[in-house]
């Protein structure tokens, strides 16, 4: 196989095309790696090198695009390639070197998630929900839910929002309590702040 010409084809980015008509989109690592040049002749093992080396730079690409746009754990980071045809190999790969030189640390996103939900109101049930919607590892759980304001506090804050100095009717009370309860409250959190209110929430 000869190749024809080698064009630019984006930054960083060259196509490089065989006498066959047979194209192929690499990146300047190849280029360089490889050494190519119109008129070199390649036989199946190096293009099949050359094509394997070229996937793997394009999902690199792709995976470090996708960090640069939000920040995200790094089971998420897998699931996104893998959705966008990666092969398990390269999405480890590309996984992995993006952790080497801290583009992704799930620590760090997992105490930003907490403070992020914390933030919105969520309480610690909810909180523990996205840690594991987002595939953080269960060992770093502990470390991050240390950053969550009391639950107390929380309560008493969307308590005051609501009512504004007013006390509750029993209707109000069932609502508010409910609505704490789908934030990932515990019941016991929940009809503490209420009695703080002097707004006693009796069980049936």
């Amino acid at each position: 196989m000869r190749i024809e010409r080698i064009t630019a084809s984006g930054r960083d980015r060259y196509t490089v095309t065989l006498e066959s008509g047979a194209a192929l989109e690499i990146t300047d690592r190849e280029l360089l790696r490889f050494g190519l040049r119109a008129g070199d002749v390649l036989d199946e093992q190096i293009w099949e090198q050359l094509r394997e080396s070229a996937s793997l730079s394009h999902v690199k690409g792709k995976a470090a695009d996708l960090i640069g746009r939000r920040a995200m754990s790094r089971a998420t980071l897998e699931k996104k390639l893998r959705e966008k045809g990666a092969s398990e190999a390269e999405t480890r790969y590309a996984a992995e070197w993006l952790e080497a030189i801290g583009a992704i640390n799930d620590a760090e996103y997992a105490a930003l998630l907490v403070r992020h939900c914390a933030g919105r109101g969520y309480g610690p049930a909810r909180v523990r929900e996205k840690l594991y919607e987002k595939g953080i590892p269960r060992e770093l759980w502990d470390e991050a839910l240390e950053t969550m304001p009391d639950p107390a506090e929380q309560i008493d804050r969307f308590l005051q929002e609501k009512l504004r100095g007013r006390v509750p009717d029993e209707k109000e009370k069932k609502r508010l309590s409910d609505a704490l309860l789908r934030r990932g409250f515990g019941w016991g959190d929940v009809k503490a702040g209420l009695n703080r209110l002097g707004a006693e929430l009796y069980e049936e």
